[in-house]
């Protein structure tokens, strides 16, 4: 089976910083896309930024919110993937995911479409 496990998420105030890990297992030959998706609550999930290519270069994609604010960085090689968050402010609160598209088994296996379990992010005016 594939596992994302995300981390990093916590209780921030505005303005301050947080850095977001997610890690991909499962004996993964490779993963063509990662990102990270967020939720507040009684709104529908909306992406923050995507990653694609196994090795620099990457190609990047942010939503228009966090542009300037967040970086999203791979490990070259690596099924690992990063979210720096900087300036955060409340409307970024909200439950953060990891996605990975187009996964890869050793065993040849492709999944589509893997999400994590989620980190909770709370910024606090």
């Amino acid at each position: 089976q594939v596992q994302l496990v995300e981390s990093g998420g916590g209780l921030v105030q505005a303005g301050e910083s947080l850095n977001l890990s997610c890690v991909a297992s499962g004996g993964i030959f490779s993963i063509n896309s990662m990102g990270w998706y967020r939720q507040a609550p009684g709104k529908q999930r909306e992406l923050v930024a995507t990653i694609t290519r196994a090795r620099s270069p990457f190609t990047t994609n942010y939503a228009d919110s966090v542009k300037g604010r967040f970086t999203i960085s791979r490990l070259s090689g690596k099924n690992t993937i990063y979210l720096q968050m900087n300036s955060l402010n409340p409307e970024d609160t909200a439950v953060y995911y990891c996605n990975a598209d187009r996964v890869q088994r050793y065993n040849g296996t492709m999944y589509y479409n893997v999400w994590g379990q989620g980190t909770q992010v709370t910024v606090s005016s």
